[in-house]
C-alpha cells in the first residue's frame, strides 16, 4: 500500500469522522456557545431601563469588584458550595463504600435503585419538604419538643445558610454516591489482598490503596456537586432567607426585577470564571491520580 493510498484513506476517515461529529458540534454551538457568547457580550454593555447602550465599557466589572454586596454574595456562594460539597462527599463515601464492598453482588442493583429514589420526585417538592421539616413548627422541632429534648423551637436551621447547606446536601447526595461507587467497583480486590499480605492493616490499606484509587470518583463527585450548587437560586430563595441568598439570586434579580441585564451578565461571567478556576484545580488533581 503506497503512501498516497494511506493518505487518501486517512483523509476519507477524517471526513467521515467530521461528518459524524458535525451535528453534535452544531447543536453545542447553538445551545451552549452562542448563549454564552451573548452573556459575555452583554457584560460589556450598559442598560438604562429599556435602553441598552452597546458601547464597550468595563463599568459593570468595576462595580462588581467595588460594591461590597456583590463581593459578599460571591464569597458566600463559594463558601456554601464548598461546605455542601465537603458534607455531601464525606457522607456519601461510606454509603458507596458499603454498597461496593459489603453488599452481595446480587443485591447491589437493588441498593443503587434505592439510592436513586429521590430522583422520582421534583427538586422543588424536595426543597419545600425540607422547609416543612426545618420550620419553626416543623417536623424536627415538634419531634424534639415532644421528646423533651428542647424547650423551644430551634431557629438556626431555617432561613439561613445552614438550611441551604442541609437542603442542597440532600438534593445532590445521589449524584455524589454514584460516581464514588463506580470508582470503588473498578478497584482490583487483589490489590487490597496484596496490601494485607504485606503487613498493612485495614485502616492503612484504606488510606494507602483504596482511597487513592477511588480519588477519580471522589473528584468527579466533587465537581458534580460544586458546579451546579454555586448557581442554585431556588433553594436559597425558599429556605435561605436574607442570610442565605447567593450570587445566583442577585443575577436573577438583575435580569428580572432591576431590568439590568448587563450587570446580571457581568455577575454571571464572574461566577463562571470562579467556578472554572476552582474546577481546573480539581481536574489537574484528577489527572495526577489517573497517571
Amino acid at each position: 500500500m503506497g503512501v498516497r493510498t494511506i493518505a487518501t484513506r486517512l483523509d476519507s476517515d477524517a471526513k467521515r469522522g467530521l461528518l459524524l461529529v458535525s451535528p453534535t458540534a452544531v447543536y453545542v454551538l447553538l445551545l451552549l456557545a452562542a448563549p454564552l457568547a451573548a452573556v459575555v457580550t452583554f457584560s460589556f454593555w450598559t442598560q438604562d431601563f429599556l435602553t441598552i447602550d452597546r458601547s464597550f465599557t468595563l463599568d459593570n466589572y468595576r462595580e462588581a469588584f467595588t460594591d461590597p454586596l456583590y463581593r459578599v454574595l460571591m464569597i458566600r456562594s463559594l463558601v456554601i458550595s464548598g461546605i455542601v460539597t465537603v458534607v455531601t462527599v464525606v457522607l456519601a463515601f461510606p454509603i458507596a463504600y458499603f454498597v461496593s464492598f459489603y453488599v452481595p453482588p446480587e443485591r447491589k442493583a437493588l441498593w443503587i435503585f434505592l439510592i436513586t429514589i429521590p430522583f422520582w420526585t421534583s427538586y422543588l417538592l424536595r426543597v419545600f419538604l425540607w422547609k416543612v421539616i426545618l420550620g419553626f413548627n416543623g417536623v424536627l422541632n415538634s419531634g424534639l419538643i415532644s421528646l423533651g429534648l428542647i424547650d423551644e423551637p430551634i431557629t438556626f436551621i431555617l432561613y439561613n445558610a445552614n438550611a441551604v447547606v442541609i437542603t442542597l446536601a440532600h438534593a445532590f447526595a445521589p449524584f455524589t454516591i454514584l460516581p464514588i461507587y463506580v470508582a470503588l467497583e473498578k478497584i482490583d480486590r487483589s490489590l487490597l489482598e496484596a496490601s494485607r499480605d504485606l503487613g498493612e492493616n485495614r485502616v492503612t490499606t484504606f488510606f494507602r490503596v483504596t482511597l487513592p484509587l477511588a480519588m477519580p470518583g471522589v473528584i468527579a463527585a466533587t465537581l458534580i456537586v460544586f458546579i451546579p450548587t454555586i448557581g442554585d437560586y431556588v433553594t436559597p430563595r425558599l429556605v435561605g432567607g436574607p442570610n442565605g441568598l447567593m450570587i445566583a439570586n442577585m443575577i436573577q434579580t438583575q435580569f428580572l426585577k432591576l431590568n439590568n441585564a448587563p450587570m446580571g451578565a457581568t455577575l454571571a461571567v464572574l461566577a463562571m470564571c470562579a467556578v472554572t478556576a476552582i474546577s481546573l484545580i480539581f481536574v489537574l488533581m484528577n489527572r495526577r491520580y489517573l497517571r
